[in-house]
């Protein structure tokens, strides 16, 4: 299950912590990629023993040397990837980390454009989708795939570019997140239309249920 959002406020800065939010299917697939890539690097190894000067046993070994490396980097950064959202008086700073790298990007709020929300990435249903003769389940491993490359759910134009963030933060949280940041930012954040929208269809379903 993904982390939960924690808002630290600060005398002059809002920290929002997303932490780590990867879904428990995208898991399954790091994991199947990690063991793949590492099995090929066992076949190089067992190819490459004994060790000798022979120039196939060393090209071998620097080959399964090179796939356990790529493959625990991969696996490592994917699974411990981490988001931090920083508003202070004058930027938004986006923070990603890894436990190789970290990333930081300050945006100043003049600059920023509306904050939009996108949710998932629209994809046209594959052909057999609801078809008795999708065996092969074309329409969820596209859905896998689409999650597995997803940028982000939150966005806003800066200097002509998208900047995406928020990765698997959904509606609920998006929306609590839009409200702790209007608290502290004020007019500097300014929303897309679909704002609007979306809290009065949130509000509708509560009231609904009641």
């Amino acid at each position: 299950m993904p982390d939960r959002i924690i808002y630290n406020w600060g005398d002059d800065h809002l920290q929002i912590q997303l932490g780590r939010r990867v879904e428990t299917r995208i898991k399954a697939l790091f994991w199947g990629e990690f063991i793949f890539t590492t099995g090929m690097a066992t076949i190089f190894l067992l190819q490459a023993l004994p060790i000798s000067s022979n120039l196939w046993h060393v090209l071998a070994s620097f080959g399964a040397a090179a796939l356990y490396a790529l493959a625990s980097y991969r696996f490592i950064s994917r699974m411990f990837f981490r988001e931090e959202v920083w508003l202070d008086m004058e930027y938004l700073t986006l923070v990603t980390s890894t436990p190789f790298k970290r990333r930081i990007k300050r945006y100043e709020w003049p600059a920023i454009g509306p904050l939009h929300y996108t949710g998932k990435a629209s994809k046209t249903d594959h052909p057999l989708k609801g078809n008795c003769y999708d065996y092969f389940g074309f329409e969820t491993q596209e859905r896998l795939v689409q999650d597995l490359h997803q940028e982000g759910n939150l966005y806003f134009n800066y200097g002509g570019f998208s900047v995406r963030f928020a990765r698997n933060v959904y509606s609920w949280d998006a929306e609590e997140m839009v409200r702790m940041m209007r608290i502290y930012a004020g007019s500097n954040l300014r929303l897309g239309p679909e704002w609007k929208r979306m809290i009065q269809e949130s509000w509708q379903s509560f009231e609904d249920d009641f």
